[in-house]
């Protein structure tokens, strides 16, 4: 694709808010769900780069120290950071980008998202901007979809029952993603931190989906647990677990389930390393660079607690084969096998990558143009120095 400023000075980028956003089908689970798919298997192609010298850095984050020496410096808190997720991606894409984001948990005080996130799409071939984008839902919506491929090519095919843990808006993605893949779906259990708040969820479920037949508030994990085809991982804190994370234990897992975990699980790793568990990861490159970048010391619990960091700590220390991680890419283009009866367990491991913004970005901003939505904006029409 040639670039549309080959022959020109002059740059326009396209200024897309949160109701562009929306106008132009950043919600549309389904055809996110592709477009992951279309990623993950150019991830396990190759056909990409990220941050850093091995081309798969999650991305550059600024931290706070707990006591600032200088005044006017935030303070370290829950949550609290600014951080750049650039990327390439290859393929039909061929564009380049980066997130950028600050975070703070303070910020529900004041009515906010956790994070605000804002997203610049590049020609690749010139650097030019292409849009400049509202990126909460983008990111919230690649972050579902992501898992989704996991169902579509991992999940029974009659699943009818989920349990999530932790329901926060990453769940609520993940699942919108999951019935997009399975409309099978008719039964939703739901374990959070207070009553209210999940009740209020649990409420918003019932709403949003009438066609399911029940949605039920649990009072413990393994409730949650037992009996559900499809397992969601959406808290990285949990006062049951071991270490404070969500513990899926192995006898609680129904034969056939797959297990999303895009944040904290912890599991018994005699069950990890038997050949009980079918281990997937969204790339294996994104957990072979954290490792890489913050040493054998560092723990998983460090690095929230995302179980494919555990799988590959562990075959580092040589007590898990490598191939044992399979990327959901290669499970994808058909290069791996995946589920092969309804008795297999899954557990897909999902640390999000910036690749995938790239992805949903350059579609959400093709859609934009096609239908005329968003503000052009004049960067130059020649530039003064060059």
């Amino acid at each position: 694709m040639s670039s549309p400023y080959a022959d020109t000075p002059r740059i326009d980028t396209l200024w897309l808010s949160e109701p562009d956003m929306i106008e132009a089908g950043v919600t549309d689970s389904a055809a996110c769900v592709e477009t992951m798919e279309e990623t993950l298997i150019l991830l396990a192609d190759g056909d990409y780069r990220m941050a850093g010298a091995s081309a798969n850095s999650h991305g550059a984050q600024i931290n706070f120290p707990e006591n600032p020496e200088h005044e006017g410096m935030p303070a370290d808190g829950p949550d609290r950071r600014f951080m750049a997720m650039p990327a390439y991606l290859g393929g039909r894409f061929r564009a380049a980008g980066v997130k950028w984001y600050g975070s703070n948990a303070e910020n529900r005080n004041h009515d906010l998202p956790r994070s605000i996130h804002v997203f610049v799409l590049n020609d690749a071939v010139t650097g030019a901007p292409l849009a400049m984008m509202s990126a909460n839902l983008l990111s919230a919506y690649r972050t579902g979809a992501v898992p989704g491929v996991g169902v579509k090519h991992l999940a029974v095919e009659n699943a009818e029952e989920v349990g999530i843990i932790g329901p926060g808006v990453m769940s609520r993605t993940i699942f919108d993603a999951a019935l997009s893949q399975r409309p099978s779906i008719k039964r939703v259990k739901i374990k959070g931190r207070s009553a209210d708040s999940t009740r209020r969820v649990a409420d918003w479920f019932t709403e949003t989906y009438p066609q399911l037949e029940s949605v039920t508030v649990v009072d413990t994990e393994q409730e949650a647990i037992e009996n559900s085809d499809i397992l969601i991982a959406g808290t990285s804190t949990s006062p049951d677990g071991p270490s404070g994370f969500p513990y899926f234990r192995r006898e609680w897992i129904k034969p056939g389930a797959l297990i999303l975990c895009p944040a904290a699980a912890r599991f018994d790793e005699d069950f990890i390393r038997s050949d009980e568990a079918n281990l997937v990861v969204d790339y294996t490159g994104l957990y072979a660079e954290w490792f890489n970048e913050n040493g054998p010391d560092v723990t998983y619990e460090r690095l929230l607690g995302i179980p494919g960091n555990r799988w590959w700590d562990m075959t580092e220390e040589g007590i898990l084969p490598k191939e044992r991680l399979v990327n959901i890419g290669d499970i994808a283009a058909g290069r791996a096998l995946g589920r092969e009866n309804d008795e297999q367990i899954f557990c897909y491991s999902i640390g999000g990558m910036p690749v995938e913004d790239v992805a949903w970005a350059w579609d959400v901003y093709h859609n934009a143009l096609e239908k005329g939505i968003g503000t052009r904006l004049n960067l130059w029409d020649t530039p003064t120095l060059k």
